[in-house]
């Protein structure tokens, strides 16, 4: 195992734990739990989501936490290192969808910047949700706005990974969670102030179990597997930068703990308001950038909210973003040896080439496509349906049948720091019970289940 002394590692427990649940934390736990418990008869859904989130969703993290910390390398080295030369597709593919989805989720990033700016200067504030519709057509379909706040977005970006990972990541992450919670708290209690919050939280606490289905287990598993950014290469990256004394199991629980808390807000947040004004929960753009912000001018103070709203959500994509950004970067250090300062720009301007293509995917590049899918949706259904559920089924295996049980051993308890039972029940998991979900999930995507 490599084990390179002068890597950066993340100073404070707080400083990892918060750095690995923004990675897991984006706009998939505002928008598409909200969309997916709705579906699926809310409170009976949540039940089998954090079930799914525990049995598969915390043994993979443990495995591409233990992977990045025993061999202090980037998701390609780390293969190479673990003794998986033949292996080493898996670190091209969290490249590479790694970058693909910088560059798309850059593109709805941006969308909330743009949004942010509109709602604090007033002029987001319509009389009917039709006028929210035909404004967010028009700016999506634009030939210039859209980039130019994809632009924006990524040199924020940019200039939080320029500092590197302590000064950088750490820094700000340790910054933008707490604020993040803190919005949401602020937002979950305006909601409940609602005329019929008593029926959006009895929808979602309350399961009706003869709702459970077999299209209600795969939205839960997908939900479980999707949103904590299993087997793009994050944790990994991350986990290559913990220091010896960083307990892997509680930091994957936590950080499982914390993206399930960030979900259960979103509804909590969503379902009042759906009850109340009689709408639904709609998935992704519609439900964001049109329903919310129609809901949010019939409150007092609507404007106020709206720009709270829309900064939250930016907070959200950028704590993804910086993770998305980091397995590239971590790449072109060590494998390519660049500086630091080089191999940020580079990535930048990776994502702001292909992003650039993605956000003039919904107008004057419509018509350019691929198999029938715009740049933007051919970058979404390629790294979301094929790229991830194969990382996550090659991180499982790997490290279930190839890394020695020692290692795990060693790394789960932080070499003998602290006491854990449950690594026979975490490579069992590995081994037998993750590979198979995550197949499921991936055949559900792509349609063939």
């Amino acid at each position: 195992m490599n084990n390179q002394n002068n890597r950066a590692v993340f100073v404070t427990r707080l400083g990892a734990i918060a750095a690995t649940a923004g990675s897991a934390v984006g706009l998939g736990n505002i928008w598409r739990f909200p969309y997916e418990a709705g579906t699926h008869g809310g409170g009976a859904f949540m039940l089998c989501y954090i079930l799914f989130i525990f049995i598969l969703g915390v043994p993979v993290i443990c495995a591409e936490f233990i992977l990045g910390r025993s061999t202090r390398c980037n998701v390609f080295g780390a293969y190479k290192a673990a003794g998986g030369r033949n292996w080493k597709l898996a670190g091209y593919i969290g490249i590479l969808a790694s970058l693909m989805i910088l560059s798309f989720y850059s593109v709805v990033a941006g969308w909330t910047v743009e949004y942010f700016i509109q709602s604090a200067s007033g002029a987001l504030d319509f009389d009917n949700q039709q006028l929210y519709h035909q404004y967010f057509d028009d700016f999506a379909t634009s030939s210039w706005r859209p980039v130019l706040f994809t632009v924006l977005f990524l040199i924020l970006n940019f200039l939080v990974l320029i500092r590197g990972v302590t000064k950088g990541i750490e820094r700000v992450s340790n910054i933008l969670m707490p604020l993040l919670l803190l919005i949401l708290l602020v937002f979950s209690i305006n909601s409940l102030t609602l005329d019929k919050a008593g029926e959006g939280l009895a929808f979602l606490f309350r399961p009706d179990f003869s709702a459970i289905d077999p299209s209600t287990l795969l939205g839960a598993m997908g939900q479980a597997f999707f949103s904590l950014s299993l087997g793009l290469g994050c944790m990994l990256t991350y986990g290559s930068y913990f220091n010896n004394r960083t307990n892997i199991g509680r930091t994957a629980l936590t950080t499982a703990i914390l993206d399930t808390v960030v979900a259960i807000m979103s509804g909590v947040i969503i379902f009042p308001a759906v009850f109340t004004y009689g709408v639904s929960p709609a998935a992704g753009p519609t439900l964001v950038f049109e329903v919310l912000p129609a809901i949010f001018h019939n409150l007092p103070g609507g404007v106020i909210w709206s720009t709270l709203f829309f900064f939250l959500l930016f907070v959200a994509s950028l704590s993804s973003t910086i993770s998305m950004s980091e397995i590239s970067i971590a790449y072109f250090v060590e494998q390519r040896h660049m500086s630091r300062r080089s191999a940020t720009v580079l990535n930048t301007a990776i994502a702001l080439v292909f992003g650039s293509l993605c956000a003039l995917s919904f107008g004057p590049l419509r018509n350019l496509t691929v198999g029938g899918m715009t740049v933007f949706t051919l970058f979404d259904n390629m790294s979301s349906n094929v790229c991830l559920p194969l990382g996550g089924i090659i991180v499982s295996l790997f490290v279930g049948w190839r890394v020695k049980r020692p290692v795990i051993s060693d790394q789960m308890t932080s070499f003998g720091t602290y006491r854990i039972r449950v690594i026979g029940a975490l490579i069992f998991c590995l081994r037998y019970i993750c590979p198979v979900a995550i197949g499921i999930i991936m055949l559900n995507s792509l349609g063939i289940i």
